[in-house]
């Protein structure tokens, strides 16, 4: 997961990018995407896909892995930002790229410009991070399943977080422009400020407090709480106005845990300013202060929002039900497993050419010789120890002496001599890469026969 270099994006040929989508079609029900499946997907019309494999892998954008029962393609976080990218760049929205300007532990931002030359900020959601999997403790992205590839979970943050900034930009709140959403991209406006956590003085600190306090309120009575509002996540203006980023972690007011959340955000920012800023305010928003106004939980589908409550909600607020279809419009969740599973296994495995194997015989006899060797010199070894041991007795009158028999022993080292060794022989005449799935599928073909 390190940087981003889009040096070979503009190289790739449409056969390329039709081989990483079919991979990414395959990785829907698939770990490890076989290569017949990859071929039957892609269609190509000249056929080749088993070259274009090899240099998408040398391009580190597919990844080839032998798993333990089958072998198989993936796509890697850079094959997948190609994807992404090329998208985005065929919409017109992306014409230039430039350079990394934050790091989180699900994201990474860059600076890219459109066709215009407008600068914008481009987010690549970066779920599986060794500092932040415990996704199911953190996050709802799973939803009722049990597991979930990282790329998927990557597709549905963005997505979760370009429906809470459309939602939230069109009632007008202090957050960047959404552009367009693909994949796991989001492009947004480029906000022109600094963090707030990099800042050490601000004009006001008391109106910026009193903002900060007002617009998590306002979140609220719109039906859902940020659950990370803090100095890393608020851009302050050069006029001084607040700006609120990173959603993908809202949830909604009817949360079981919604007055934590909500009591969470507001002592984020009074701990603060008491720490940066040496401003302490007695006057700070509680839970039951909010009034409820909207219902922008239903509507991007948050946290902790079921459906009975949204049809309790509609009825108080006297929507009725027939605005129900227009809410249910961004669950992202099922509409991805909605789709139908692609069934394209073949059990024809493409054909490759296998190394010849040399049995190095005379290794083995010399091994071998060597055991006799070690073996003898053991048992002599054991019996002169036996003597010494009757002659000092006296001596050492308190001792601690293995129960077991040296028979046993000397069986227990053999065992294990012969163990290692047929464990080294095996690891040499496996063949490497993809011609280790041909001979395993020979070695099982003629155990059957």
């Amino acid at each position: 997961m390190g940087k981003l270099n889009v040096t070979m994006l503009r190289y790739l040929t449409k056969e390329d990018f039709r081989v990483l989508t079919a991979i990414e079609m395959g990785m829907k029900n698939h770990e490890l995407v076989p290569g017949a499946l990859i071929a039957s997907i892609a269609n190509l019309r000249h056929g080749g896909v088993h070259k274009l494999l090899k240099e998408l892998c040398k391009h580190r954008l597919v990844s080839y892995e032998r798993g333990k029962h089958y072998d198989g393609y993936r796509l890697t976080n850079t094959g997948y930002d190609y994807l992404a990218l090329k998208t985005l760049t065929s919409r017109g929205a992306v014409a230039s790229f430039g350079n990394q300007i934050g790091v989180g532990k699900e994201s990474n931002i860059y600076v890219v410009a459109n066709e215009d030359g407008e600068a914008l900020c481009l987010k690549l959601h970066r779920l599986g991070r060794t500092c932040f999997r415990n996704l199911k403790e953190k996050r709802d992205y799973h939803a009722h399943r049990n597991k979930a590839g990282w790329l998927y979970l990557s597709r549905i943050s963005a997505a979760k977080e370009f429906a809470y900034m459309t939602a939230l930009h069109n009632r007008d709140f202090p957050v960047p422009r959404p552009i367009e959403c693909n994949r796991h991209c989001v492009l947004m406006e480029l906000v022109q400020g600094e963090p707030l956590c990099r800042m050490s003085e601000v004009p006001d600190v008391e109106a910026l407090y009193d903002n900060l306090m007002n617009l998590i309120v306002q979140l609220g009575s719109y039906g859902v709480i940020h659950g990370d509002f803090n100095e890393f996540n608020i851009m302050v203006t050069e006029d001084g106005k607040p700006v609120v980023i990173d959603f993908p972690q809202m949830t909604s007011t009817c949360h079981i845990n919604a007055r934590m959340f909500f009591e969470r955000d507001v002592n984020c920012i009074r701990d603060f300013f008491k720490r940066r800023f040496g401003y302490e305010s007695s006057l700070h928003p509680t839970f039951d202060d909010i009034s409820r106004e909207d219902i922008l939980d239903a509507e991007v589908n948050a946290s902790g929002f079921t459906r009975q409550m949204e049809k309790d909600l509609l009825a108080e607020i006297g929507l009725g039900e027939d605005e129900d279809g227009e809410v249910e419009n961004e669950d992202v969740c099922k509409s991805e497993e909605g789709k139908e599973d692609i069934q394209f296994l073949r059990e024809e495995v493409e054909k490759c050419l296998l190394d010849d194997e040399k049995p190095r015989l005379d290794v083995v006899e010399q091994r071998e010789c060597l055991q006799s060797q070690h073996e003898d010199h053991g048992n002599s070894s054991v019996e002169e120890g036996s003597d010494t041991e009757t002659e000092i007795h006296s001596v050492r009158s308190v001792s601690t002496t293995s129960t077991i028999p040296p028979h046993v022993i000397q069986d227990r080292v053999k065992k294990a001599l012969v163990k290692r060794r047929q464990a080294e022989t095996r690891q040499r005449c496996v063949a490497k890469g993809e011609a280790s799935a041909v001979t395993r599928k020979r070695r099982e073909n003629q155990h059957t026969m």
